[in-house]
């Protein structure tokens, strides 16, 4: 005995195999299924290309920042004059004045001991330097830009160690002023270092930063972060004569001159 298709009804309820239904049907449902994993590949496939466009662009603009120092004019890098609004102590202006540049070098005795063991791991490719005066001529303050040999994990792990560890507020990493001749910086020496900042950047190859001190030649006991001077409340000498200030908003405004030459300015106040 044999049998045969089942079957089931149509809308006249006249027989009909049920086959034919479910064909349809089946059909359907895989394209409905061959469709949801285009889709969800195309999504995943869309994000790959996405991460990996953002992830070259970082790249690019990384390498051409590394390139800055011997392709663009040290009045770029290093303005002759510096405006700084609000910069002051209780967010007076401030003018800086560019009284010498350094001839752009190696690292070689450009650092004391200790910072430049610590600097050493991300290289040296060159180092530009700059000091400047402030409107009264009072106060003398030393900007640099060392170009490193990193790559983007090892600018990044260079930064997160001077995070994690506090380094960029040690009195025994304290960069080196520049001291021209025949200018107001004329002694302005290690031991006039009274504020300092210290920024290792991630998004290019360059460890930004200044010192700041007297320009009559003081000397300082111990040199304050700049972080710490401008402080409310703080009472130190070089706190109440607003040299963290000083050295805190050359550095910034020369990092964001840096950046200006990379990319497009990124709205920070001047």
């Amino acid at each position: 005995m044999s049998f045969g298709r089942p079957e089931g009804y149509d809308e006249h309820a006249r027989p009909r195999p049920l086959g034919g239904r479910l064909r349809p049907q089946a059909v359907a449902a895989a394209v409905c299924l061959v469709l949801g994993a285009g889709l969800v590949t195309g999504a995943v496939t869309g994000s790959w290309l996405a991460g990996d466009s953002a992830d070259a662009e970082a790249r690019s603009a990384f390498t051409a920042a590394g390139d800055l120092w011997h392709s663009v004019p040290v009045d770029q890098l290093f303005p002759p004059v510096v405006q700084g609004r609000g910069a002051g102590p209780g967010g007076a202006d401030r003018i800086w004045t560019r009284v010498a540049v350094a001839p752009d070098s190696g690292c070689a005795g450009a650092f004391d001991r200790l910072l430049a063991e610590v600097l050493a791991p991300a290289g040296c490719e060159r180092l530009l330097r700059a000091t400047y005066t402030d409107a009264t001529q009072s106060h003398v303050t030393t900007v640099g830009l060392l170009f490193t040999e990193a790559d983007p994990a090892a600018a990044t792990a260079l930064a997160g160690r001077f995070e994690k560890e506090g380094l960029a507020r040690r009195a025994d990493l304290v960069p080196r002023p520049y001291a021209a001749r025949d200018t107001v910086a004329a002694g302005f020496g290690t031991r006039q270092r009274a504020a300092w900042t210290v920024s290792v950047l991630t998004d290019a190859p360059v460890v930004v930063y200044a010192v700041s001190g007297w320009a009559d030649g003081r000397t300082v006991d111990r040199p304050e972060p700049a972080e710490e001077a401008m402080e409310s409340g703080a009472t130190s000498a070089a706190a109440q004569a607003g040299l963290g200030h000083e050295a805190q908003g050359l550095a910034d405004r020369v990092e964001r001159a840096l950046r200006k030459n990379v990319g497009p300015a990124r709205g920070e106040p001047s």
